[in-house]
């Protein structure tokens, strides 16, 4: 689906998306920060409010409260920034400008959903409008989503935590899903709405990027139709006259059964050769429309699909 909204609606990705995120957070530090020296609290009108969205119609605020900023000293906020954007400039590389506008763009738009879908279910309880809505949501999980899917894409990536604590991406993730597990636990109904609605992007991409075919019935029954067609075709090709092994025969020739003693997938010795993908598992036996190549940027014999020969990351 992702790739057929692509080829319709690519050229109107916005690229360099995560420069705008970081220039709305100036803004809303600025005003952040102002209003302590002014009677005017600007930032207020930008809460992603359904109260006054609806009885209002400040429909600014569908959009306005991206700039809201978490609301933490400046020097954090400084190396926040910093952090994120170096996090979501590297992956608009790795997933692509259209895929990361998808992403960000989706967690915006279920952030969004997450508030009306909260103001209903007061509605419902209280059976009048709820003001206050807006409290619960903010970027902070925006930038969550994106420190999470660049933990999928290089799990193996050392930062310096703290500045000088080496560790691995894929720890610092666990750690922070465990610490949201525990936020999930504690915090209210309003809180569990928008940590739920603001990371569902996240999990629909983490779930995208899993291999289930390894365990689809469909795909296991289609494998083992295969390995009996197959057997089948190399007893009735008469291989057990070279030798007990229909890979590699008793003769001095030996029986290839891919036709052609030199098969280029076929070394001689041992099972045929089947080309794997290094990223997603996948082979030219569970997927044979698929096209696999060797990465020439990669240091050794490092086989790839279609689908990551351009987007792995290099092997030096």
């Amino acid at each position: 689906m992702l790739d057929k909204m692509e080829r319709k609606m690519g050229r109107f990705a916005v690229k360099h998306l995560t420069n705008y995120l970081i220039g709305g957070y100036i803004i809303g530090y600025i005003l952040y920060f102002g209003a302590s020296y002014t009677s005017l609290d600007i930032l207020s009108y930008a809460q992603l409010e359904p109260y006054f969205i609806i009885h209002n119609f400040q429909i600014w605020r569908l959009i306005s409260w991206v700039i809201m900023p978490p609301r933490e000293n400046i020097i954090f906020a400084i190396i926040m920034m910093i952090f994120y954007w170096q996090l979501g400039t590297q992956l608009e590389r790795t997933m692509g400008t259209f895929r990361y506008n998808v992403y960000i763009f989706g967690g915006i738009l279920f952030t969004i959903i997450g508030a009306f879908l909260l103001y209903g279910i007061y509605f419902a309880i209280h059976g009048v409008p709820v003001m206050g809505i807006g409290a619960y949501f903010s970027t902070y999980y925006i930038n969550m989503s994106i420190f999470l899917a660049f933990a999928v894409c290089y799990p193996d990536m050392e930062i310096l935590l703290y500045f000088f604590i080496p560790i691995k991406m894929k720890w610092m993730a666990i750690v922070y899903a465990v610490l949201l597990v525990f936020e999930f636990i504690q915090v209210d109904m309003g809180g569990k709405v928008a940590l739920v609605a603001s990371l569902l992007n996240f999990f629909i991409f983490f779930l995208s990027t899993r291999n289930w075919r390894r365990i689809d019935p469909r795909e296991k029954k289609r494998q083992a139709d295969w390995k009996r067609a197959y057997e089948g075709s190399s007893r009735n090709s008469g291989d057990r006259a070279y030798g007990d092994n229909p890979y590699t025969g008793g003769g001095s020739g030996g029986f290839n059964p891919f036709g052609g003693a030199q098969s280029a997938r076929h070394s001689g010795q041992g099972a045929p050769r089947v080309h794997k993908c290094e990223i997603c598992g996948r082979t030219e036996i569970t997927n044979p429309e698929l096209t696999f190549r060797y990465c020439s940027k990669c240091k050794g014999n490092h086989e790839y699909c279609n689908d990551h020969l351009f987007t792995h990351k290099h092997i030096v």
